[in-house]
């Protein structure tokens, strides 16, 4: 298995001094979580897509770590970090709400940057180290100890914003000891595209090895659990070519980023499709199990959006227990 990283939390006082994080986010004593939990942290929308009260997911399934997305760059333009696009990180308070009662909750989060929609900081700032900082000024707000990029178009397809990104996610690496590092990526029935293998290279030649690199498998032609499996053989054999890994070390730096019930191109995984890809993950000694998203974790009732439900038959939370039973076997 991957080795767990973990790192030593100072007082809630040291944080404060060492991190200057703002009194509301400050108050709330950061959990000593290992990276398991990071790893098995599903995404979750705080300021959009009705989201659910995340203690009452941590107190009805054991959930212990949320993956909050997405951090992107002010929708109308410049290098500083924001919410959804809209919603500055240097004046926000709903963010560090749902923070604060996670912690308070003996949790803890991970902030995903990136995504689908929207523009990325990759795309708008001048460099990585340009980059780096708007990301650093998270990292500090919310005395963060993960990162994930979720790197993803059109932002996948330029060269330049990869550069960025990339670079950027290596030099928080060096800057912030112990931060676990994921990086999520398209995924494709062959494991993932051309500029996925060549987001590997890049990473490659600058010496940049995250904590994981996950695919996310659905959207493209997926049929249930085993296109999904297939799909993670074919990557496991891409993250050896193209990084010169072994087996072991290609699947402990290897994860899965599925989405709950219907996806947007009209695919459907169900409860049994995430308990096979589980047990593969389990089996294959991955380093990460998560999803898209717990805002979807619920049935659909009069309103079918498949933003806030997940449009197959279920009771609040399932897919969330999976990420849980990852965490607890990853120990």
């Amino acid at each position: 298995m991957h080795p767990i990283r973990t790192t030593i939390i100072a007082a809630a006082a040291t944080v404060v001094a060492a991190l200057a994080v703002p009194p509301e986010a400050a108050a709330h004593e950061l959990s000593p979580l290992g990276a398991n939990w990071y790893a098995a942290a599903p995404y979750l929308m705080p300021e959009s897509n009705n989201p659910p009260d995340p203690v009452a997911v941590m107190s009805a399934t054991g959930q212990k770590a949320f993956q909050l997305a997405f951090i992107l760059a002010p929708s109308g333009g410049g290098c500083t970090p924001t919410w959804d696009g809209t919603s500055p990180v240097a004046s926000d308070t709903t963010a560090a709400a749902t923070i604060g009662r996670i912690r308070d909750a003996g949790g803890d989060v991970s902030v995903s940057v990136g995504g689908y929609g929207g523009t990325k900081l990759g795309q708008t700032c001048a460099d990585p180290g340009s980059t780096a900082a708007a990301y650093q000024q998270v990292i500090d707000t919310y005395g963060l100890r993960a990162i994930d990029f979720d790197l993803e178009e059109p932002e996948y397809e330029n060269d330049a914003a990869i550069n960025n990104e990339l670079g950027a996610a290596q030099i928080l690496q060096r800057d912030n000891p112990g931060l676990f590092v994921s990086v999520t990526m398209p995924g494709t029935q062959a494991g993932t595209g051309w500029f996925g293998t060549q987001l590997l290279d890049k990473a490659r030649n600058l010496g940049f090895t995250p904590d994981d690199y996950s695919i996310m498998p659905f959207d493209g032609g997926f049929s249930g659990a085993s296109s999904q499996t297939d799909a993670l053989e074919q990557f496991h054999a891409l993250l050896m070519s193209h990084l010169d890994w072994d087996s072991a070390t290609a699947y402990a730096h290897e994860g899965f980023s599925g989405m709950n019930g219907k996806s947007d191109a009209g695919e459907y995984f169900t409860q049994s499709d995430f308990q096979t890809v589980l047990s593969y993950a389990t089996g294959h000694g991955l380093s990460r199990f998560t999803f898209w998203s717990v805002n979807r974790d619920r049935a659909c009732g009069s309103s079918t959006d498949n933003g806030v439900c997940s449009n197959v038959p279920q009771n609040d939370w399932d897919f969330t227990r999976f990420t849980v039973q990852f965490a607890n076997t990853t120990r």
